[in-house]
């Protein structure tokens, strides 16, 4: 089995492989689907950044800073070094953050240790465990238990199993066991993709199970087929680089117009900057994680680095908040939005009203 299931042996060591490869292969910010999305500048903001609330509310918890810092990793003695840098960091800073997948000490319960130092470093923070749908209900309500875990992030990745050399092949249950997780834990359960996208009619599909909110996880940041695929000895998937949508056409697809989701919808992949937390809000997410572009902050500058980052973002967020007159998330959503570019293309296909986002704010 593969990052769903627990069985698998040599986990440890994929664990650090991923690490690696994700850092060699997505070594700097990419250009991606955000680029397509601009705003409409009104010179008259009427809004002061002293009276910016950048607060955002996510499984019934209120969050003072509307992004955080999505599953990474953990489980190894390397890995438990970055998941303490990361812990610190979200302390001090005050955002949410959520580790990576659990199985692996599920498996071996030694190796525990490395996500339990999250919850150690960052006492008070909002804190998201992680585990795949293959997992029994009372090994998810053990991953919750490791980490004092706010909610449950069930990370939901068909295409990295298909091309993992070892992954999973059936995904036939899927849907069912995510219920029966939903059922069993005593926190907020979050379906996650792992950078490929979820379309609207998947997020339909996930109401019925009980969950709580969905992260789109979209494509344009690490590329797990691309990782896997590099695993491979022949690398013969490569054309199957870049696969699934958006994080920006998920959202257009899931929250705009009239069929809109019921679910809240979180967004990740490709966030960069500020500016694409703030794209990302403005499109209807609740909040906005980022895995790449920290993970890479820390390896290449250290701790001081990444907690210098953070409290530059949340200053950066206020900030464009303040030129968009938005005095909260709410009102963001309601700013005027360009969307251009293949992603227009993409999403007039999908029945998006661009026009009418374009126009919103005179609504």
């Amino acid at each position: 089995m593969s990052a769903g299931g627990i069985e698998q042996p040599g986990r440890a060591s994929r664990k650090d492989e991923h690490l690696n490869l994700a850092v060699r292969l997505h070594g700097a910010d990419r250009p991606n689907a955000f680029d397509d999305v601009s705003f409409m500048h009104h010179a008259l903001p009427g809004t002061s950044t002293d009276s910016i609330d950048i607060s955002t509310s996510v499984c019934g918890a209120r969050w003072r800073v509307p992004f955080y810092i999505n599953a990474m990793t953990g489980g190894t003695s390397a890995t438990a070094a970055i998941n303490t840098d990361l812990s610190r960091a979200a302390a001090d800073a005050g955002v949410a953050i959520a580790c990576g997948s659990q199985h692996i000490a599920l498996r071996e319960p030694e190796r525990a240790r490395g996500f339990e130092v999250i919850r150690r470093e960052a006492p008070d923070a909002f804190v998201l465990g992680n585990v795949g749908p293959t997992v029994a209900p009372e090994q998810a309500l053990r991953a919750v238990e490791m980490i004092g875990a706010d909610a449950l992030q069930v990370h939901v990745n068909a295409a990295q199993e298909l091309v993992m050399p070892e992954g999973d092949r059936d995904f036939r249950d899927w849907a069912g066991r995510i219920a029966a997780i939903a059922a069993a834990v005593p926190v907020p359960v979050i379906v996650k993709e792992v950078g490929f996208g979820l379309s609207r009619r998947t997020i339909r599909e996930l109401e019925r199970t009980g969950v709580t909110a969905v992260d789109v996880a979209g494509a344009g940041g690490t590329d797990f087929i691309a990782i896997e695929n590099e695993r491979r000895p022949d690398q013969e998937y490569a054309y199957l680089s870049g696969w699934g949508q958006s994080a920006a056409l998920c959202l257009l697809e899931s929250l705009t117009g009239p069929d809109c989701v019921n679910l809240p919808v979180l967004a990740s992949g490709g966030v960069r900057s500020p500016l694409d937390v703030v794209r990302a809000l403005a499109l209807g997410a609740s909040a906005v994680g980022v895995s790449g572009h920290f993970l890479r902050t820390l390896v290449s500058g250290g701790a001081d680095a990444l907690n210098r980052e953070l409290h530059a973002w949340t200053d950066q967020v206020r900030t464009l908040m303040t030129l968009l007159g938005a005095p909260d998330v709410e009102r963001l959503r309601r700013t005027d939005v360009l969307v251009t570019g293949r992603t227009a293309e993409k999403a007039r296909l999908l029945g998006v009203d661009l026009e009418a986002l374009a126009r919103r704010s005179e609504r």
